[in-house]
């Protein structure tokens, strides 16, 4: 899973890396196209990250059916959430326009976004997919799915934003084309996965497709609506930094942009191992093992903790020559954009662990169907604290985009903290009444000891 995680980033910075030979100009236009694009994706991969804690549970029960409306409320669920979404980056500039971004900037941005915008229903339903088959302890063949896309999208990418084989130079409109037509590819992937190989063939897993079940769609809704407005309160404040760089300034969205993928390449490394966590805690629940439970949590902590670490530190050594991979050479204001990208990865690199810490807690708490009070934590840390010291500091103090990162690192910080606490006292509950039922069972062969 977290591989998987990985291979996804890696697209998204093949896309970077391409879009980079074009100037520092079109970076900053594609993490405009990014602020609207992934906010409302991201609306429906939380809402969708209900699938895995539902089919997870009945996987370890033994219910099959259960599991099969999983998947296939998923994908209703996808397809009902695409319509908006698409719609949304389809006025993307106007959007932005209104946001106060530069005309200029908004327009380039909107025609990365009209590639984007048809990718969005497969995108989901590929999703949809990947959650079902994580839950069913079948997570490997979406990572070759994803392995494979790579070379392909930064194939596609290459051609059409470059012009190559006779193609037409597409600039920003052809990299948002080649990660629909990767989207559409890995969708149909996936659904030859679950319709036409074992064991999955023998569940029949679209019988009855048209069939509506609205008391799963209930659940999945009941589960990923706090995970879906977290997953926008998490993701979203990323790129509202953005828009608030934009208006401070705007050559300095560029090394915001950098900042962020690299931040972003770090994070998938967790989030894959909170969805993890998702899944064992979801299957222990199903088969009544607390002990499971704590000791799935635990070890997915403890994990994620030791590769943020390290990877903080890759970070702060190689900042200077990560901010270089992402400029092409002719890139406008290049030394400056490098200096200030390397400053904004070393406070990024501060926030990895805490990162890790909520994503995987998180994750954990959704496997117990808990996502209402992580959501308190979540708008609390990010936009009550986060979103208010990034203005203060980046506006107010003047310490321009360093400040906005600051910001966002102690909103991680304090984020963190209370969604791991919430964890260990919901599985320590756990705990403490199972071995309460199983000692009130020995009761009717050993007496009770109150008279």
């Amino acid at each position: 899973m977290a591989l998987t995680q990985l291979g996804h980033i890696v697209m998204v910075s093949t896309d970077l890396a391409f879009i980079g030979r074009l100037g520092a100009e079109a970076v900053g236009a594609a993490a405009l196209a990014g602020t609207v694009y992934f906010i409302s994706i991201n609306i429906g991969i939380g809402l969708l990250a209900a699938i895995a804690p539902l089919a997870a549970q009945a996987f370890g029960a033994g219910h099959l059916g259960v599991l099969r409306r999983s998947l296939r409320m998923g994908l209703w669920a996808a397809l009902l959430l695409s319509v908006p979404m698409m719609a949304l980056a389809l006025h993307g500039e106007q959007v932005l326009l209104a946001a106060g971004q530069a005309p200029d900037a908004a327009r380039r941005a909107q025609q990365y976004l009209f590639g984007l915008a048809w990718g969005v229903a497969p995108a989901l339903c590929f999703q949809a997919i990947r959650c079902f088959l994580g839950a069913a302890n079948r997570p490997a063949p979406i990572l070759w799915i994803m392995l494979a896309a790579i070379p392909v999208n930064g194939l596609l990418v290459y051609l059409f934003v470059q012009g190559r084989l006779g193609l037409p130079r597409l600039e920003l409109f052809g990299a948002g084309l080649a990660t629909t037509l990767v989207n559409c590819t890995t969708f149909l992937a996936g659904l030859w996965f679950v319709t036409m190989r074992r064991p999955f063939r023998a569940y029949h897993l679209l019988a009855r497709f048209w069939h509506f079940d609205w008391v799963l769609m209930r659940q999945l809704i009941w589960i990923g609506a706090p995970s879906s407005i977290a997953f926008v309160m998490e993701s979203g404040l990323f790129p509202a930094a953005a828009l608030l760089i934009g208006v401070i300034d705007a050559r300095a969205i560029a090394a915001h942009q950098i900042a962020f993928q690299t931040a972003a390449i770090v994070f998938m490394i967790p989030l894959g191992i909170g969805m993890a966590a998702t899944v064992r805690i979801g299957q222990a629940l199903g088969r009544n093992d607390c002990a499971g439970i704590k000791r799935a949590g635990l070890a997915a902590l403890c994990l994620g903790i030791v590769i943020a670490a390290m990877s903080a530190l890759v970070v702060i050594t190689a900042r200077f020559a990560i901010a270089e991979f992402f400029l092409g050479k002719s890139a406008a204001d290049r030394d400056a954009t490098i200096e200030l990208a390397a400053r904004l990865l070393l406070v990024a690199a501060s926030s990895f662990v805490p990162a890790a810490m909520h994503s995987i807690a998180s994750g954990s708490l959704r496997g117990l169907k808990d996502t209402r009070v992580p959501l308190v934590f979540a708008a609390t840390g990010y936009w009550l604290i986060g979103a208010s010291l990034c203005y203060v500091l980046g506006l107010k103090a003047g310490l321009g985009a360093t400040g906005v990162w600051i910001g966002l690192s102690i909103g991680t910080m304090v984020y963190a903290v209370p969604v791991v606490v919430r964890f260990q006292l919901l599985a320590n509950r756990l705990a403490a009444q199972s071995r309460y039922m199983t000692e009130r069972s020995f009761q009717p062969f050993f007496g009770s000891s109150k008279p």
